[in-house]
């Protein structure tokens, strides 16, 4: 072997590991990116999340305070249907005492008339 090929075969050699070096490089460059990458997407799903889990009490809150509205509007409904009935029973108690009224006017008339005819 003479000096020349010796000093190609040490070249080639040292451009081997170089080229296996860089390749190494460029893998662990393009996974770190892939790290990156990924770290980005679950910080921004989590911002997701948390937003979306604001609005999710925020809703639950309104759904609260309807249902209460909606407690206390049925109350309202009760009380009324209530008076009503109270208003319907005084109404036919009314016009029972009314009727009896009636009764008693036509009587007086009656009465008034028949003595008004003997004199």
């Amino acid at each position: 072997m003479n000096i020349n090929h010796i000093t190609m075969m040490i070249s080639q050699n040292w451009g081997a590991q170089e080229m296996i070096s860089a390749g190494i490089e460029a893998k662990i460059n393009r996974l770190e990116s892939i790290v990156e990458q990924i770290g980005e997407a679950v910080l921004s799903t989590t911002e997701t999340i948390e937003r979306l889990a604001q609005r999710l009490d925020a809703l639950s809150l309104q759904v609260e305070s309807q249902g209460k509205q909606v407690q206390q509007q049925g109350y309202q409904i009760f009380a009324l249907c209530d008076a009503v009935q109270s208003l319907a029973e005084t109404q036919k108690d009314s016009i029972q005492e009314i009727s009896q009224l009636t009764k008693t006017v036509d009587k007086i008339v009656f009465l008034l008339q028949s003595a008004d005819e003997e004199t």
